[in-house]
């Protein structure tokens, strides 16, 4: 167990260093996806027959898409068409895309969850569709969608280690590398795995709260 200690003492500021972009992909790859997310969402509330098709077409074309594959579509054939993207910004926009598509359902969930005599009441007072949005819908929808957003941000959480693929030097990588150059597997993606736990656990308490105080009200 000292043994462990010993080794671990070694590696962790290596594998900190993987941390840190860890935390960018998540916080950039979070930030598109809620932005693209809450776009899809609004197409599809519009009724508007050619951008509901629009909307639901590419979530059901991002979710039928291993996250994986767009990664590598994104940073290795893209190029091919003169899109040259450093792996970092092709992890951002990678993970971004791939979960704007749960995000829209979060944000559909909590805007279908709206009583119809409230939107229905402010269109009455002469309320334009942008101003409903404004004052009715957001109020209410983001107490709904807070808790499974929550989720949502840990899922890409630990869905970062997934840029490691195009060679993004996240926490997993860094991992790969420091066993790759030990061979001390057992230490490394232990001290990995405590670490994103570490990462994972203020997001879960959190979500629960959250859950917890909006059950409430």
């Amino acid at each position: 167990m000292m043994g462990f200690f010993a080794r671990a003492g070694e590696y962790l500021p290596l594998l900190l260093e993987g941390v840190v972009l860890t935390l960018v992909v998540t916080f950039f790859s979070v930030i598109l996806s809620t932005a693209l997310g809450f776009v899809w969402a609004v197409m599809s509330w519009t009724k508007q027959p050619v951008l509901v098709g629009i909307s639901r077409g590419f979530i059901t074309m991002i979710r039928g898409i291993p996250i994986i594959v767009q990664l590598f579509y994104i940073y290795f054939v893209m190029p091919d068409i003169g899109i040259n993207l450093t792996a970092v910004q092709a992890g951002i926009i990678g993970l971004g895309i791939a979960y704007s598509a749960y995000q829209a359902e979060n944000f559909r969930a909590g805007i279908e969850a709206i009583d119809k005599g409230q939107i229905e009441a402010a269109y009455s007072i002469g309320m334009t569709d942008s101003l409903v949005m404004r004052r009715v819908i957001l109020p209410q929808a983001l107490r709904i969608v807070m808790p499974p957003f929550g989720n949502t941000i840990i899922m890409m959480l630990k869905d970062s280690s997934l840029v490691s693929t195009i060679t993004v030097a996240e926490l997993t990588r860094q991992g790969q590398l420091v066993a790759a150059s030990t061979f001390d597997n057992m230490t490394v993606f232990t001290l990995v795995a405590l670490i994103y736990l570490a990462l994972s656990l203020p997001l879960t308490f959190l979500t629960r709260h959250l859950e917890r105080r909006f059950s409430q009200t």
